[in-house]
């Protein structure tokens, strides 16, 4: 199998959440499955000093030039994505995710998606290839594919839970040590630091999603 995984800079106030982007890669990683990183090639909506938490407003940052640095400098443009190189896709959590790769953020219900990553996803469901999001990055698949009636988790965040509802997508209660599988939909969810509390809680959350999504993607090479 060969896994992409789409970041959304690096950092999480204003990227990629790091931990969750990493143990995603571990876990793909001991599983034997190979991955490619992928990030837009685009300005980031706004850059946060992580020490202050607070807006560095003469301050520009690049999405794929900061996720370029988890993944050591092996990452892709989004463009270059094509969906017949891949078995699954995960999209890591982070506010990048509801800021730059949408404006969820700053929109909330009334949120648009950006382009290349609705039809990444589009292309993703249709092809019926597993797609796995973490931590608030399932608002995306909510507002791309809710019309479906997914099932996803983002925990237990009741303003979340409803904008999400509100798109079609069914919402499950799930601790951040599990992970929702949508079977018939071939979508994994995890809370991840949605709810968790250490990077073990995290970790585990992951490792059950990227299992999932492991199995799903096997069981579509099969069928």
């Amino acid at each position: 199998m060969k896994v992409a995984v789409i970041l959304s800079g690096c950092g999480v106030f204003d990227g990629s959440e790091i931990h969750e982007a990493v143990c995603t890669l571990l876990n793909l990683s001991k599983q034997g499955v190979e991955y490619q990183c992928f990030a837009p090639n685009k300005k980031q909506s706004k850059v946060i000093n992580h020490l202050t938490r607070e807006v560095e407003e003469n301050e520009q940052r690049n999405i794929l030039v900061e996720a370029a640095r988890i993944a050591r400098g092996n990452i892709k443009d989004l463009r270059d994505f094509n969906t017949i190189d891949f078995d699954a896709v995960i999209f890591p959590g982070g506010s990048g995710a509801i800021n730059n790769l949408c404006d969820y953020g700053s929109k909330g219900a009334n949120c648009r998606i950006d382009s290349d990553i609705s039809k990444i996803i589009s292309d993703c469901y249709e092809c019926k290839m597993p797609i796995g999001a973490i931590c608030i990055a399932p608002v995306l698949l909510a507002f791309v594919l809710g019309k479906y009636g997914i099932t996803l988790t983002i925990g237990s965040n009741e303003q979340v839970i409803k904008a999400i509802e509100q798109t079609g997508a069914k919402h499950k209660k799930c601790s951040a040590d599990n992970a929702v599988t949508d079977n018939k939909n071939l979508i994994v969810t995890t809370p991840a630091y949605m709810l968790a509390t250490s990077i073990k809680e995290t970790d585990a959350g992951i490792s059950k999603l990227v299992s999932e999504l492991i199995r799903l993607g096997r069981e579509q090479n099969l069928s």
